[in-house]
């Protein structure tokens, strides 16, 4: 009887959700969410926003020392095949070769829109992640779905707001914090933004204590997620491994932004991003531009976005 109680409910949780869930707005076959604001007329605003050419690297160098999500690792090997024992493998060269064995969820990422669903496997757009999700890939919602995304990005210093070189471990800030800090900066989020918070916590932490840095982060309340969403960004970051802050305000309710940004509203995550040359230079607004690599069914990626100023 009890057994038969409990799967009752289950199920009786399935169809509510089924019932209750909202397709999104560019319509329910839908796979690339909020993407669909990258518009050529984007592009050509943004790129009006170079002023003096430098070029900065917000991905983070990894090898498999770097701290990450367990059980996520990486392997790299370098080999020469067909060169065994000095043989040459052509008559006027030798080579190297790689072989990667490894997550693709390790440093600087993003997070598809097929990474997050909720307790009954639901994802982005009522896509059901029990038909989607196969060992060998995604078959909806992979990254490579993803088009380049080439937009205005900004940097919203939260460190400096709080007058700290950085937040320290499990420190939030919420939306008046972040409404503060635009002031205070004199930038507005607007439509198709990628919007990177600095906390400083990389940094702070990443060279000097990389086990600290991979224990846990600052990050923004769930609110902040909600507030970002209510503006149509295309992406949202953070100088943090988790963007959310870890150990969560609820322990119940780990990486709400998760759960806000990619499931609710197919907003894309920025993790591990390297903003502190960008703030040292008092660079908070910039062409952004993001060319993932297009591994067919992926639910992350490793990446390397480049700001332009």
């Amino acid at each position: 009887m009890k057994k038969t109680l409990i799967a009752s409910l289950f199920f009786f949780n399935i169809f509510l959700f089924a019932d209750t869930c909202e397709h999104s707005k560019w319509g329910e076959t839908d796979e690339i969410g909020n993407a669909n604001l990258l518009t050529s007329e984007l592009v050509i605003k943004a790129s009006k926003l170079i002023k003096s050419g430098k070029v900065y690297s917000l991905g983070l160098v990894v090898d498999q020392n770097t701290p990450a999500y367990p059980p996520r690792s990486l392997s790299l090997n370098v080999v020469q095949p067909t060169q065994q024992f000095g043989k040459l493998a052509f008559p006027n060269a030798t080579y190297n070769d790689d072989l990667f064995h490894g997550w693709l969820g390790i440093g600087s990422q993003i997070d598809g829109l097929g990474h997050i669903g909720d307790p009954n496997a639901i994802f982005y757009n009522c896509h059901d992640g029990k038909e989607f999700s196969e060992t060998t890939g995604l078959t909806k919602l992979g990254i490579e779905k993803i088009p380049p995304i080439v937009t205005r990005g900004i940097i919203i210093d939260i460190a400096k707001y709080f007058k700290k070189d950085y937040l320290k471990v499990g420190e939030t800030f919420d939306v008046d914090d972040v409404i503060g800090a635009l002031s205070a900066q004199k930038l507005s989020i607007e439509e198709g933004d990628v919007v990177i918070f600095h906390t400083g916590w990389t940094q702070a932490m990443y060279i000097s204590d990389p086990t600290s840095w991979g224990a846990g982060t600052p990050g923004p309340t769930g609110e902040v997620s909600e507030f970002l969403a209510s503006k149509n960004i295309v992406a949202a970051g953070a100088d943090t491994w988790s963007y959310d802050v870890v150990p969560p305000i609820d322990i119940n309710e780990p990486y709400p932004g998760h759960q806000t940004l990619l499931k609710e509203n197919g907003i894309y995550i920025l993790e591990a991003m390297n903003t502190g040359q960008l703030v040292k230079d008092e660079v908070y607004e910039f062409l952004f531009v993001l060319g993932q690599a297009k591994v067919r069914g992926a639910v992350q990626m490793i990446i390397n976005p480049i700001a332009i100023n």
